[in-house]
């Protein structure tokens, strides 16, 4: 992913709303989400050349996401599959807290990132780019290419969108897509300076990525939400390279802890 925002207890119906948008290389090949026949308590697309997930879900309420950080001038090209640190948490049994305090051993054995983790009422935040392990408290939450709720204008932006989208008692989660669809990029004097020029700075500063001269953009927009009884709606728009719509998902289902 390469943006995630999450709202933690800001609607009466929904403790947990989750907008996400993943970018990657076109010819990358990847799944959308389902249900995978080898884990079928697990809802996630799947990365179809490392075999990991951007975001997922399981039937017993443990969530993951990741995200990249970006630093063209530390990344390696023996690192380990980041996406696998969603699918090594959710198919696992670990509370988060305890998983992502073994994860720090070993955070050096993978390129920076973001990884948030946890089940649908402890989520925590991780990354081996700065600090420790931290409880995302109740609030509005969103993580990017660099550290959790750095100000850049694709996050802060984010972050008020769907403050007013859950403003709407009545919000639907198609209500949520024009949140991630935003593909205006900032003015220049608001952009990070991160290593990729001035002109790749535009380009990624919005919250939906055209990048078409590299090949490269938003492929797929979830966006989820989970009410106090347990009951999950789950919405994915997938995206092909000339950022048109392809297809849409949509998985609605309980629980087990529930």
């Amino acid at each position: 992913m390469c943006l995630i925002l999450i709202a933690i207890d800001q609607h009466p119906r929904f403790p947990l709303v989750v907008a996400a948008n993943r970018d990657e290389y076109f010819n990358r090949p990847a799944a959308p989400a389902n249900f995978w026949p080898e884990a079928p308590q697990l809802l996630a697309g799947r990365d179809l050349q490392a075999g990991g997930t951007w975001l997922g879900l399981t039937r017993s309420g443990r969530f993951a996401a990741v995200t990249n950080v970006r630093e063209p001038g530390r990344n390696r090209a023996d690192a380990l599959s980041r996406g696998a640190l969603t699918c090594e948490f959710l198919l696992g049994d670990q509370p988060a807290r305890v998983y992502l305090q073994d994860l720090q051993a070993r955070g050096d054995h993978y390129n920076g990132f973001n990884l948030i983790c946890g089940d649908i009422n402890r989520l925590y935040h991780y990354s081996n780019r700065g600090g420790d392990p931290v409880l995302l408290p109740t609030g509005l939450h969103g993580v990017s290419n660099h550290l959790l709720d750095t100000p850049w204008p694709k996050v802060t932006g984010g972050k008020s969108a769907l403050a007013a989208v859950l403003a709407d008692d009545d919000f639907t989660l198609d209500a949520v897509l024009p949140v991630l669809n935003q593909r205006d990029p900032a003015p220049d004097e608001q952009l990070p300076d991160t290593g990729v020029g001035l002109l790749m700075e535009r380009a990624l500063s919005s919250r939906f990525i055209q990048a078409p001269l590299v090949g490269y953009g938003t492929r797929v927009s979830t966006a989820l939400r989970v009410d106090r009884a347990g009951n999950v709606e789950w919405r994915e728009w997938t995206w092909n390279a000339a950022a048109e719509c392809v297809q849409v998902a949509e998985h609605d289902f309980s629980l087990a802890s529930a």
